[in-house]
């Protein structure tokens, strides 16, 4: 499997060129089930663009395009350094990495926000991330939930976005989710423009 032509796309959305070596080690590592399973996996809350092999996959590729679109708005994007943009697409590419854990598992596991933060830190000495853009990726995944933040006891488990930049990267995670937003995929999982 090709872990890299399937964000092809979205790397090149990145400008900052050590990013993209970084994001690269990163996407290499994720699990194989990244890139087979659905968003949901109950097909409950995500479209139906999402649903069936590579639906997680097409998912992330819709949340970061929204924010590449929403980026390269003025009105929007002028708020953010290029580094930040870039780091807000990154953290939109890997943010569901673990979804399902480690090793695949049947369900979404409610804690993967914090799964991926760690798997950043982990891997950081093989990065030429500075800490404090390890610090940013980690928190805008850590809080890409929103208020879905609880485990299934009902205990708050993850961050609510607070910074700018966490609330950006959890309404693109949201409005990617949403079903009455619809993209077009080729077989190849590339939004059709």
């Amino acid at each position: 499997m090709d872990k890299i032509n399937a964000f092809n796309k979205e790397i090149n959305y990145i400008k900052n060129n050590n990013f993209k070596d970084d994001v690269t080690k990163l996407i290499n590592k994720l699990p194989d089930y990244f890139f087979e399973i659905e968003a949901s996996s109950t097909g409950k809350y995500h479209p139906k663009y999402t649903l069936g092999v590579g639906g997680l996959l097409r998912h992330t590729k819709a949340a970061v395009r929204i924010a590449y679109e929403l980026l390269n708005n003025p009105t929007i994007g002028d708020k953010y350094t290029n580094d930040e943009k870039d780091l807000m697409l990154i953290g939109l590419i890997l943010h569901d990495g673990l979804k399902s854990g480690e090793v695949k598992e049947k369900y979404t596991k409610v804690d993967h926000p914090l799964l991926v933060a760690n798997f950043i830190e982990e891997n950081k000495n093989e990065l030429s991330f500075k800490e404090e853009e390890i610090t940013l990726l980690k928190s805008v995944i850590s809080s890409h939930m929103g208020p879905w933040n609880k485990d299934y006891n009902d205990n708050e488990i993850l961050p609510k976005p607070k910074t700018k930049y966490e609330n950006f990267v959890h309404m693109c995670d949201y409005l990617a989710s949403r079903k009455a937003l619809l993209f077009e995929f080729d077989n190849d999982n590339n939004i059709i423009d």
